[in-house]
């Protein structure tokens, strides 16, 4: 979003609501599409999403109002390295855990996957870009590109502790993480594709 030009500001809106959102919608979309319905301990869910995502964001944002701030800033470059390494030990750890323990999707599904998710992640970039940048809703350029991006995105950093958390000990927690599994790949090669052509919307 940011190499593109988008509005940093509308992404963060839209990563929280999204990551809220995702808490309530995963087990309807399930129920819808799949007939599957599940018990969920919600306070031990909703403790456990806590320690994951909350509290570092907390103590992230805590550190703000400290020196660290500072030492932060003037390492930018170190920080945001690390973060990326972190971000690909996570992604590193996923697929290790799915090609150990398996993915619970035969050969004939996981082609059907590889072939549809690129289209379907292109197909809603492309729908959500003609709406947000559509004069109605009158967002800028930059608001447009960061919603569009934001929107069609789903972050494996985010999205696997919280398909953990919501199925955990489910016999379909595999199948249920493929496609998210597929997806972050194609999100950053498709994303990595656009951006230049994003970035000369914006200047246009």
């Amino acid at each position: 979003c940011v190499s593109a030009g988008g509005n940093v500001a509308t992404a963060l809106v839209n990563a929280v609501i999204g990551n809220i959102a995702g808490i309530f919608v995963t087990p309807a979309l399930l129920l819808r599409f799949l007939g599957t319905s599940i018990d969920l301990p919600f306070m031990q869910m909703i403790v456990k999403l806590c320690n994951k995502v909350l509290v570092p964001v907390a103590i992230g944002q805590g550190l703000r109002a400290t020196p660290m701030k500072d030492v932060y800033t003037n390492n930018s470059k170190k920080f945001k390295r690390l973060q990326e390494y972190i971000l690909l030990g996570i992604v590193w750890n996923a697929f290790c855990n799915a090609f150990t323990k398996g993915m619970g999707l035969g050969l004939k599904q996981s082609a059907a996957l590889l072939v549809l998710m690129p289209i379907l992640h292109l197909t809603s970039m492309a729908g959500l870009f003609s709406l947000f940048a559509s004069k109605p809703l009158g967002c800028t350029k930059d608001e447009a590109v960061a919603a569009t991006l934001c929107a069609s995105h789903k972050t494996l950093a985010f999205g696997l502790p919280l398909i953990s958390t919501i199925f955990q000990g489910n016999e379909n927690l595999a199948a249920y993480s493929a496609p998210i599994m597929i997806m972050h790949p194609t999100q950053l090669v498709l994303g990595s594709i656009l951006v230049s052509k994003f970035k000369r919307y914006i200047e246009s």
